[in-house]
């Protein structure tokens, strides 16, 4: 950062840390709790992406510098926590816990959300970095006899993130106060600095910064509606959050309440005329009609247009049972009713269960066989088709030389998101 740069950033944060003194020494410590709120809804535009999308704002460090944030796909809240030293902080000091120093809980940990219907699933969460908003009870200048941040600790400013963290590159610094962010690894551990010169008492952090990381459910088998859990994590020396034995934090529970919203499509079209089925040999009638030759196939193959991103199953309503199972057809005249055979082809993108392809699944009056179809990426206005068919065992039957005869019965498809 050129001195330029740093002189802009001293004149802004000046103005906040003076501000903050205020309101840190005027309201009494309660309980740190804060929401995190992601919505999934399919984008026809980006159907491969199966992903949720994180809707709270950043506070804190991402949301000043969002350009360091971005790549490492993290964001950052403000846990409104001030920590104050309970003992000077001396130079030089051999243990890390005697410094200035931040253990957070950076591996991965399991969060249980739950669906109104009793529906749960898992996301994961981990805290992925930790900035601190320092202020010095004297100016840096006079703590360190005229020098500056960078005399001030070990391995230089705050900037400078100890191993096992990593600096992002970026701070802000004043006479009296500086912010700092560190990238913290997965399971890193401890990360210190050493103090060159004393501190006295009345050293502070006004609050942290934590940022975070979270893998998401696959949203594509989650039903419809919002999931909800909590994750708690303890404050203090040796808790989840843990900036050493010097400095003493105001609250003993950060609480991270999470909400995630998901709106699936299910929406399947049919072409105009098509709610009216006509059963016909292949090639046509004309074969039956100039030749007399019975046919053997009855049937039809009727499209439709799908758009999924959630789960559904399918079933029939048939104004004629056959055997409790499957649909049939009627003529009015003779009463004669022969079996309707009905089944599905999926687009890809669609599959069973068992992730298999969905080609002439067999359609059932109660569900058997087709209780559960699921996306592997959103489906947009992809073809599918519902198969027609007389049993060929059924149609001699059906068809007599010098007799008109028609059968006929309603037969409702359901798409059903209620899995």
């Amino acid at each position: 950062m050129d001195d330029s740069a740093r002189q802009g950033h001293r004149t802004i944060k000046r103005g906040v840390w003076t501000g903050l003194l205020v309101v840190v020494f005027s309201v009494p410590a309660v309980a740190e709790v804060h929401d995190i709120r992601a919505t999934f809804q399919p984008d026809s535009a980006n159907p491969q992406k199966n992903q949720f999308t994180n809707q709270t704002p950043s506070e804190g460090f991402c949301a000043q510098v969002p350009q360091a944030c971005a790549p490492l796909k993290l964001f950052s809240l403000i846990a409104r926590i001030p920590y104050t030293a309970n003992a000077p902080i001396l130079a030089n000091h051999t243990d890390p816990r005697q410094g200035g120093m931040a253990r957070v809980p950076s591996d991965w940990r399991d969060v249980s959300v739950t669906h109104s219907s009793g529906d749960v699933t898992t996301l994961q969460v981990r805290i992925a970095a930790i900035g601190h908003e320092s202020l010095l009870p004297r100016s840096i200048s006079e703590l360190t006899g005229g020098g500056t941040w960078d005399d001030l600790w070990e391995g230089g400013r705050w900037l400078y993130a100890p191993a096992p963290c990593v600096g992002v590159g970026w701070g802000t610094v004043g006479n009296f106060g500086y912010n700092s962010f560190w990238v913290v690894p997965v399971g890193a551990g401890v990360c210190s600095k050493k103090a060159k010169f004393d501190i006295p008492l009345s050293f502070r952090y006004q609050y942290i910064v934590f940022g975070y990381e979270l893998r998401t459910p696959d949203p594509l088998k989650m039903a419809s509606g919002d999931y909800t859990g909590v994750i708690s994590y303890t404050v203090g020396p040796g808790q989840d959050f843990d900036m050493g034995d010097v400095m003493i934090p105001s609250d003993s529970v950060l609480t991270l309440n999470f909400s995630l919203e998901v709106s699936h499509t299910l929406k399947v079209d049919v072409p105009p005329g098509g709610n009216r089925v006509e059963l016909v040999p292949e090639g046509g009638w004309q074969s039956w009609l100039t030749k007399g030759r019975k046919p053997t196939r009855l049937f039809r193959d009727q499209t439709f247009n799908i758009s999924a991103s959630s789960r559904f199953k399918m079933k029939m309503e048939c104004q004629y049972s056959h055997d409790g199972r499957t649909c049939g057809v009627v003529e009015p005249v003779s009463g004669h009713a022969v079996p309707l055979n009905v089944s599905v082809s999926l687009p890809h993108g669609l599959t069973d269960a068992a992730g298999q392809a969905v080609d002439r699944r067999p359609l059932r009056i109660d569900g058997s066989g087709t209780a559960l179809f699921q996306p592997g990426f959103y489906v947009d206005r992809k073809p599918g088709t519902l198969h027609f068919e007389i049993p060929a065992a059924e149609v001699g039957e059906m068809i007599h030389p010098g007799q008109a005869r028609q059968y006929s019965g309603s037969v409702a498809v359901i798409w059903d998101s209620d899995v």
